[in-house]
């Protein structure tokens, strides 16, 4: 496969097909590759010159993938061009010489579009410095073809060229040009047994997660996690890079309790479903289902208050919470007064968990003597009040503010 010198040594190529047509259309003309300058031509010339490579749309992603998942070099990285020539073509206007020029190169490139082999060894041997360019082995042979252009699209490309008068020029691309890098590709192991796996696809879905008593979720719940295809020989429920096992597991639903250690808040839940695959046959990642949150609520154990030092005129209160708050948690206390004709509502400064605990200390102001229905919001999760069974009134629970 060719290298980087490729481009230049197509270039060279091109020159060493032109220059005996070129020479026998007019006797003393040359073909070379400089900038479109009328003012350097002063004997019968056919200049080429490359303004512009594309990528080939054929070949732009042939090579993918080039790397492994570990990052090691699998084959090795290959860049597919066109090049885009200009052909202007100088001489005596009274002898024609510009067009005849012109009619050799059409007429050549017509007859004969690819690179030979012998073209390309001609022009290393000319010019020594492209040895080793590897274009004589490319599997694909550059084919040379005239671009139509407008006059419009000619102007533009003319306009480049700064302070250089128009000249009778032609517009060829030459396509594939296919270039290597010099990296070496790190060989993988044969590979011994091959396994062909043919599974149904069945995505698991999620459609919602509710708690199996119909109430919030809290840390003491058994949450039903409902779908589709949700069953499969292994089955796990993702829950902050917990694999954990459903209890009990049908197509449409899975039952899960909330396992120890969550903290209250948002919380992302995922359906995996792995295959066994290999010799002896061992788990792999299979299938994965969308990612669903759903809250997981407080629970306030017990809320005891008693005068701070600061500000003059607060009160602190301990909260004892399951599960713990985290660190970095924000806590939130709200009190309601439970007794007195006119309802109140108070609620804390916002608080920071620096520890993760089982309880939390926040301070509020402003508060009258008297027992309150204490709720915590944890991250935005606010923890429940009971009801009582008799008077169907919320009881709990509650801190008394001295």
């Amino acid at each position: 496969m060719s290298n980087y010198l490729a481009i230049a040594t197509v270039t060279a190529a091109l020159q060493q097909v032109l220059h005996t047509p070129v020479s026998n259309a007019v006797g003393s003309a040359v073909v070379g590759f400089n900038r479109p300058d009328a003012s350097t031509a002063t004997t019968p010339l056919v200049n080429i010159f490359l303004y512009q490579i594309t990528p080939n749309a054929a070949y732009r992603n042939a090579d993918l993938p080039t790397r492994r998942s570990d990052g090691s070099l699998s084959q090795r990285p290959q860049a597919a061009f066109d090049l885009h020539y200009l052909f202007t073509f100088h001489g005596n206007d009274a002898q024609l010489e510009p067009q005849r020029l012109l009619g050799a190169v059409a007429t050549t490139l017509h007859s004969q579009p690819l690179l030979s082999n012998d073209n390309i060894n001609s022009a290393v041997t000319n010019f020594g410095f492209l040895a080793g360019s590897g274009l004589d082995s490319q599997i694909e042979r550059v084919r040379f073809t005239p671009t139509a252009l407008s006059l419009e699209e000619f102007s533009k490309l003319w306009s480049v060229f700064f302070q250089v008068e128009y000249t009778l020029s032609a517009v060829y691309e030459a396509s594939v040009v296919l270039m290597e890098s010099s990296d070496t590709p790190v060989p993988a192991l044969p590979v011994i047994q091959p396994n062909l796996y043919v599974v149904p696809v069945r995505t698991p879905f999620i459609s919602r997660i509710v708690s199996q008593d119909g109430n919030p979720i809290t840390s003491a719940s058994t949450i039903l996690i409902q779908g589709e295809h949700l069953m499969s020989p292994h089955t796990f429920a993702l829950l902050e890079d917990q694999e954990l096992i459903p209890a009990a597991i049908t197509d449409t639903q899975l039952t899960l309790a909330i396992p120890p250690g969550l903290h209250a808040g948002i919380k992302a839940l995922q359906v995996l479903q792995k295959l066994d695959m290999g010799t002896p046959a061992t788990i792999h990642r299979g299938f994965e289902s969308n990612v669903v949150p759903f809250v997981l609520h407080p629970t306030v154990q017990s809320a005891t208050a008693s005068p701070a030092p600061n500000p003059p005129g607060s009160i602190s209160v301990t909260v004892k919470l399951t599960p713990n708050i985290g660190v970095g948690q924000r806590a939130i206390l709200l009190l309601n007064n439970v007794s007195g004709a006119t309802p109140a509502a108070y609620s804390s400064a916002p608080t920071i968990s620096t520890a993760d605990s089982n309880q939390v200390l926040l301070n509020i102001s402003n508060v009258p003597t008297g027992s309150y229905l204490a709720r915590v919001q944890i991250d935005g999760a606010e923890s429940l009040l009971t009801i009582n069974n008799i008077t169907k009134l919320l009881d709990g629970p509650s801190v008394n503010m001295p």
